[in-house]
């Protein structure tokens, strides 16, 4: 079994670019993606600010969090006008949190890693909502230490329906020995991701729930497993497991470095799970296929 999924891994095409024999159009498409990243980038910043206060995210327009003064359209173009006023509201002098910029840069830049890992095909624009979703939860939970229904339930939704409009099927490749059919091969896709969204959901909740029989604490919020049905859905089952490994791996090393910079060693001290998911998450959809690749290959 290992042999022949090491032999589809090898057979594996490489990220697609706009035209293997144009780098500058690809460079071209990578930098409009990243521009418009770092303007979705500012919207971001609304919901990560107004969602979890339960205000809505369209009305009414920006203003500053201090003096409550409307931001005028030139105070808020992303990155620049931060530089430009240097960190302060133009009306009150107050400082901006740091944090807007910060996901505006993030935004454009994963963008256009997305970009250069689809090209300019039907994926790229569902790969650009599901990391956009992500960065959401990710700068939420970071605040907050929630993880809004809002984005998780609407967001499995989505992943599912996007793996109806382009399949994906990495991970069950075995399903399909001999399959030409597209319509099979559409719902070869639908049961990866229900099956992803099963793993991802199924096994949070599971260690959740034994790490509360067995210690009495909480270990595993229903946010984080709400959040794994998303990226189970999305991702499908393969790049489910590589995601729940590297959370889990990434999690544990901030946990203990953390923990002994603490005077109080408190093993009961909640850290936010899903910065940890959603950062492991973009990291399987941009580069889980060459990982898992690379683990199976130390088994030949």
């Amino acid at each position: 079994m290992i042999n022949y999924f090491s032999a589809i891994l090898n057979q594996l095409a490489p990220p697609a670019t706009v035209d293997a024999t144009d780098g500058n159009l690809l460079l071209l498409a990578m930098f409009i993606v990243g521009v418009f990243g770092a303007c979705i980038g500012s919207f971001l910043n609304v919901v990560v600010h107004r969602l979890p206060r339960g205000e809505s995210i369209a009305f009414p327009n920006s203003k500053c969090p201090s003096c409550s003064a409307a931001i005028k359209f030139y105070d808020n173009i992303p990155v620049l006008s931060y530089l430009i006023l240097r960190g302060r509201c133009r009306n009150c002098g107050a400082r901006i949190s740091p944090r807007y910029p910060a996901l505006e840069l993030l935004t454009a830049a994963l963008f256009a890693l997305v970009c250069r890992h689809d090209g300019l095909t039907l994926a790229l624009p569902f790969d650009l909502v599901f990391v956009s979703a992500l960065i959401a939860l990710v700068f939420i939970d970071a605040e907050h230490m929630i993880l809004p229904n809002k984005i998780t339930y609407p967001g499995a939704i989505f992943a599912l329906l996007a793996r109806i409009i382009v399949p994906y099927t990495f991970g069950v490749e075995w399903m399909m020995v001999g399959t030409t059919d597209p319509q099979r091969f559409r719902l070869y896709s639908v049961v990866n991701s229900l099956f992803g969204a099963v793993l991802g959901a199924g096994l949070l909740w599971l260690i959740g729930w034994l790490w509360k029989r067995l210690r009495g604490i909480e270990a595993m919020g229903l946010g984080d497993v709400k959040m794994m049905l998303m990226i189970g859905a999305f991702l499908g089952v393969a790049l489910t497991g590589v995601t729940i490994f590297l959370g889990f791996i990434s999690g544990s090393v901030v946990g203990v470095i953390v923990l002994a910079k603490r005077r109080e060693r408190d093993m009961s001290m909640m850290l936010p799970f899903g910065i940890f998911l959603g950062l492991s998450a973009i990291v399987s959809l941009l580069y889980g296929e060459m990982i898992l690749g690379w683990y199976l290959a130390q088994f030949m």
